[in-house]
C-alpha cells in the first residue's frame, strides 16, 4: 500500500488490515474502509477516561464474573462477517469498554463487550451520538454511555446511558446522569462527576 496523495483518501480492506497494513498509520479508526485520523483530545477528555476506567476496574466484584476494563483497544464492527475480500472494514477504538474474559481477538471481541463508554469532544460528538450508537447497538452491545463534555471541555455536562431495546438492535435512553454516575450493570459503581474532572 502506498501513501495517498494529500487529496486522495486512504482506504484499507479487511485483508490488508489483517496483513498489518494499518501499522505505522498512527491513531486511526477505519470507517467503511476509509482511514480516519483521530484528533488529539483535551486534557479533561483524557482525565475522564483514565479516572472512570480506574473506577470501573475497582468496582469488579470478587468472586463475580470475570471482566476486563480496557481503553482505546481495537474492535471490528459491521461488515466484518462478509466473505468478500474487499468488504468494507470498520475498526473502532472505544474510549472505554468492559468485556468478559474470553481471549481478545479484534475480529470477535464485539461479541464479548458488555459496556462501551465514549467521551464526546467537539471533533467526535456527531460520530459518538449517531454513527457509533447505531453501530454498537447493531453489534448487540448491551449498554452504551455517552459522556458529554461542555463546549469548552472544562467539565462533564451529563452522561447518557443507553440500553438495548426489545429488538436487541437499537438503543433506548435508560437514564441521563447529572452530577453523579450510578451504574448497576455490568458493575455497580457510583462516581461523582467531580472525581472524574479534578486536575
Amino acid at each position: 500500500m502506498s501513501a495517498p496523495e494529500e487529496h486522495e483518501e486512504l482506504r484499507l480492506t479487511a485483508e490488508e488490515f489483517t496483513d498489518g497494513a494499518a501499522e505505522g498509520l498512527g491513531d486511526i479508526e477505519i470507517v467503511d474502509g476509509r482511514v480516519v485520523r483521530m484528533m488529539a483530545q483535551s486534557p479533561l477528555h483524557s482525565r475522564v477516561i483514565r479516572r472512570l476506567a480506574g473506577q470501573l476496574e475497582s468496582a469488579r466484584r470478587d468472586g463475580g464474573p470475570c471482566m476486563v476494563v480496557d481503553s482505546d483497544i481495537a474492535a471490528r464492527f459491521a461488515d466484518a462477517d462478509s466473505s468478500a475480500s474487499d468488504r468494507r472494514l470498520n475498526i473502532r477504538y472505544p474510549d472505554i469498554w468492559i468485556r468478559d474474559c474470553e481471549p481478545y481477538d479484534v475480529n470477535s471481541v464485539r461479541d464479548h463487550i458488555l459496556l462501551i463508554v465514549e467521551v464526546t469532544s467537539e471533533s467526535t460528538i456527531d460520530v459518538d451520538i449517531t454513527d457509533k450508537r447505531i453501530q454498537y447497538a447493531a453489534a448487540g452491545i448491551p449498554r452504551y454511555l455517552i459522556i458529554r463534555l461542555d463546549q469548552k471541555e472544562e467539565r462533564i455536562e451529563e452522561i447518557e446511558e443507553y440500553r438495548l431495546d426489545w429488538s436487541g438492535r437499537r438503543y433506548a435512553v435508560h437514564t441521563v446522569h447529572r452530577r453523579v454516575l450510578l451504574l448497576d450493570d455490568p458493575v455497580e459503581v457510583t462516581v461523582p462527576f467531580d472525581v472524574m474532572e479534578q486536575p
